[in-house]
């Protein structure tokens, strides 16, 4: 009997859709069932491959060999999960496996995550994708019943594995042309390097603030106080000639309110208790014991 295999990104998915789906055959890297077989990843089993892999010439860390730039990027099984690809390549090569189910995350990470698995096992059978945001029992089974075309989704994959390959280009080129040129270790990225950049500038911003004084003009009114407001929602003034001439204009004046708005406020109720929570407040009204409110509970 031709069976569907579900792939899965980490092995707690898995086993909530083998549940769903009735399999209940637990082996080495997978559950069956009469009509499934679930599978999973752990993470990323596959990546990019490393500079050593285009040319002798990338082994030694040398300005001379930069910039690396492949004319395609090679996949490579990662050593330390290598044994659950072997599981999945070997229940891709299944013959009474006749299509892939691609049950990832449902987002770009994910797509990358089941396509490289499928590109690097050499993976031709038909695939269909699993999308939901939701693990639950009816959110498992809503999903199946509406599996859609794997290739909808190619352009999703094919946008993660351009940040991938960007990361890899920028990432590896620039820490070795600066670990070589410093002669130290030093590491860049693609996220990491403008990241990293922000948090300076900021620092630069707050080493460098120099503090001003600054005026406000208020005025006691009978119940109320009321604060003086520029054009644009400003209440600070720079100027104190500019304040006092303001307070000149008004001192001893009588006020008219001329607008009145009223504006609806939500105020979220109180989050439940956490037990450390409970603990605290438990012993402060009643002296209770952490272990006697825990006990209690």
């Amino acid at each position: 009997m031709a069976k569907s295999l579900v792939l899965a990104e980490k092995p707690s998915v898995a086993r909530d859709i083998a549940k769903t789906l009735g399999c209940r055959q637990s082996a080495d890297g997978c559950i069956s069932g009469d009509k499934y077989i679930v599978t999973w990843a752990l993470g990323h089993l596959v990546t990019l491959a490393d500079p050593e892999v285009y040319g002798e010439e990338y082994k030694t860390w040398s300005l001379e060999s930069l910039p690396m730039l492949p004319e395609k990027m090679q996949l490579a099984v990662i050593k330390e999960t290598s044994k659950q690809y072997r599981i999945v390549q070997n229940l891709l090569k299944r013959p009474d496996v006749s299509e892939v189910i691609i049950a990832t995350d449902s987002g770009r990470k994910g797509e990358l995550v089941a396509r490289w698995i499928l590109l690097k096992a050499g993976c031709r059978k038909p695939l269909k994708r699993l999308w939901i945001s939701s693990q639950t029992d009816k959110a498992v089974r809503e999903g199946f019943r509406n599996l859609r075309p794997a290739g909808e989704y190619h352009n999703l994959f094919l946008s993660a594995q351009a940040r991938a390959e960007a990361d890899w280009l920028v990432g590896l080129n620039v820490t070795r042309a600066l670990t070589c040129k410093h002669n130290a270790t030093l590491s860049a990225g693609r996220v990491q390097t403008p990241t990293l950049a922000m948090i300076v500038e900021r620092e630069q911003e707050i080493k460098s603030f120099v503090p001003k004084e600054y005026y406000t003009v208020k005025a006691k009114l009978d119940g109320f106080s009321a604060t003086w407001m520029s054009g644009n929602g400003q209440t600070r003034l720079f100027d104190r000639g500019a304040a006092e001439t303001i307070l000149q204009k008004v001192s001893g004046k009588p006020g008219k309110a001329v607008e009145v708005s009223r504006r609806p406020k939500h105020q979220a109720p109180p989050a439940a208790y956490d037990l450390t929570e409970l603990q605290r407040d438990a012993n402060r009204k009643y002296a209770y014991s952490a272990k006697q409110t825990l006990s209690l509970m």
